[in-house]
């Protein structure tokens, strides 16, 4: 049962009240997309569900992720930076209280807050903020035998749920608790607390889509019905970049231009959309480890049949989820319920340059039935798609779901962080095809946006304990044209890793891992090509005082975080 809660209203909270009936709420993530991979923010992806939801609804601009999957969800779900709900890192528990690597008792998350309203919850999908059963850095044959389907373990340590979805406030819960799956046979599985087994010709995208509708369905049905938040976590189109053949072959000569023309015409329809200004120039390809994929011209490629299979299988990933989406959105329109439900559609990270490697931890070597899996980029005569083959799409493909943007995922560049969002709800969101260019969001926005639109209130306390104020504000104001939303002098965070950044009005200042910073004009050059760092040392300092003002109030610890010791030792 719920305990009793201390209230704090969140800003603009009541707004719901001015539209009558409370809204359902459906927030739809998917993982590791770019920023123009899909057609309403420019890519040649397929994604006709997905341009109807903008055409009829919003598009923001300048919306932020936090770089990574796990402190992407942490602050998605709790309004908090991710070092304050304990997720500063990924899922391994670093025994400091903001390294944890699972979701604290000093946040609540969106689904707490809404039931606690009087909302029915579900979620589908990846959760991927719960500890993991065994440490592969001390356990890498025992983690393997795990993946392999050889030994029955459990799925947390010690077999503890009480950091899984169903014990964070959400009713129903069909999907994974870790982070990287077969698509065909994903580990982790689960219905709520108990490991389910894919069934024949499963399809992890798939089973996605079927559970996010029989849901629709059940909460529409039932005999008290309770306006409604759906949370549904796609896996794609993270690697392994695995799909159906049907949806592979629609894509087949897409690519054969290869990488320099997709970008440049993607760059193109950008500044034609007006989501970028022509005045940012279109950032220059680049690797993230020259050494395993070094940049080279299309030309200069002797596999090229090989990396328009393995792009044409990560577009069709897209597709699959596309197509999965439309079914949603029929099933709500179905029940009369999409002019008064909220859908928020966005990434939690930036494409991926990751060469995906044999001895990673996160990896099986076999399917479930005793296949050997062919893992990594290596073996250019392998092919992408089918369950058998564990690979991703690289850099240079990378480079352009990234478009017109540098660097990816982890990092804190904005092909690190920029995610597109879209917005859509009709009875209170009327800027149907409007772009959202001035505001400013963060995932951190999510939960107070969502509680804003539902009428509901942030607690102070909850089960007992003291609840850290809210970090975002509500983006309705900036959605519904009633005010910035995002205001000039807004400031905003990130840190992963030792990859770091602030925000604040146009200036942002960045750096990687041990090096030094960058201050670029967002407003001039957001594509971050003329580091102004020497030009303005007033400013870096400015922010940088900043920045190390907000670390030190959340936690945030240099990398790479050192484990304490024991008490004692």
């Amino acid at each position: 049962m719920m305990a009793a809660a201390l209230v704090l209203p969140v800003r603009d909270a009541g707004a719901a009240a001015e539209a009558g009936e409370r809204p359902n709420i459906v927030i739809i993530m998917v993982d590791d997309l770019g920023f123009s991979d899909i057609g309403c923010y420019g890519g040649e992806v397929r994604t006709p569900n997905l341009d109807k939801l903008a055409a009829g609804g919003l598009r923001m601009t300048q919306f932020y992720n936090m770089a990574r999957c796990c402190p992407t969800r942490a602050g998605l779900l709790t309004g908090l930076y991710p070092h304050q709900a304990g997720v500063g890192a990924m899922c391994q528990d670093l025994d400091i209280p903001s390294y944890r690597g699972e979701l604290n008792d000093r946040c609540v998350t969106i689904a707490e807050a809404l039931g606690q309203a009087g909302y029915d919850t579900a979620m589908v999908g990846k959760w991927h903020l719960s500890n993991l059963v065994v440490s592969p850095a001390t356990e890498p044959a025992l983690a393997k035998a795990i993946l392999n389907f050889e030994v029955d373990a459990p799925i947390s340590p010690g077999g503890s749920t009480k950091s899984w979805p169903v014990n964070r406030g959400f009713g129903q819960m069909w999907g994974t608790i870790v982070g990287v799956q077969n698509f065909y046979d994903p580990w982790s599985l689960v219905h709520n607390q108990t490991p389910i087994r894919p069934g024949d010709d499963f399809y992890y995208t798939e089973f996605i889509t079927n559970k996010s509708v029989e849901l629709i369905e059940q909460l529409a049905a039932a005999k008290e019905r309770k306006p409604f938040f759906l949370y549904v976590a796609h896996a794609a189109p993270h690697w392994p970049i695995q799909a159906r053949e049907r949806d592979i072959r629609k894509y087949e000569d897409v690519y054969r231009k290869g990488w320099s023309k997709i970008r440049q015409e993607r760059y193109e329809r950008l500044i034609e959309l007006g989501i970028i200004q022509r005045q940012w120039k279109l950032a220059p390809r680049e690797s993230d480890r020259p050494e395993r994929e070094p940049v080279i011209d299309w030309e200069e490629s002797n596999h090229q049949a090989w990396e328009v299979r393995r792009m044409a299988t990560y577009a069709a990933m897209i597709d699959a989820m596309d197509q999965g989406i439309g079914d949603i959105m029929a099933k709500l329109d179905e029940h009369g319920m999409t002019n008064n439900t909220l859908v928020l559609f966005l990434s939690d990270n930036g494409a991926c340059a990751e060469n995906v490697q044999p001895n990673w931890y996160d990896i099986p070597t076999k399917t479930r039935d005793g296949r050997a899996i062919h893992i990594g980029n290596g073996d250019k005569s392998v092919m992408a798609g089918p369950e058998e083959t564990f690979m991703s799409y690289g850099p240079l493909w990378a480079n352009v779901s990234n478009t017109p943007f540098r660097s990816f995922k982890h990092f804190t560049y904005e092909g690190g962080i920029a995610t597109p969002l879209i917005a859509h709800w009709p009875e209170r969101i009327r800027r149907a095809g409007e772009l959202e260019t001035e505001a400013l969001g963060h995932v951190v926005d999510i939960l107070p946006t969502c509680l804003d639109a539902a009428g509901a209130a942030y607690p102070e306390q909850f089960n007992g304990n003291e609840i850290l104020p809210v970090e975002g504000e509500s983006l309705l104001p900036a959605m519904t044209g009633r005010g910035a939303g995002g205001a000039a002098q807004r400031t905003l965070f990130w840190e992963h890793e030792g990859a770091r950044a602030v925000r604040r009005g146009d200036w942002k200042l960045v750096a990687s891992h041990r090096q030094p910073w960058q201050l670029f004009n967002m407003k001039t050059d957001r594509t971050e090509q003329n580091d102004l760092a020497g030009k303005w040392p007033e400013r870096v300092q400015d922010l940088s005082n900043r920045y190390d003002a907000w670390a030190e109030r959340c936690g945030v610890r240099p990398w790479p975080v050192r484990v304490k010791p024991a008490k004692g030792n």
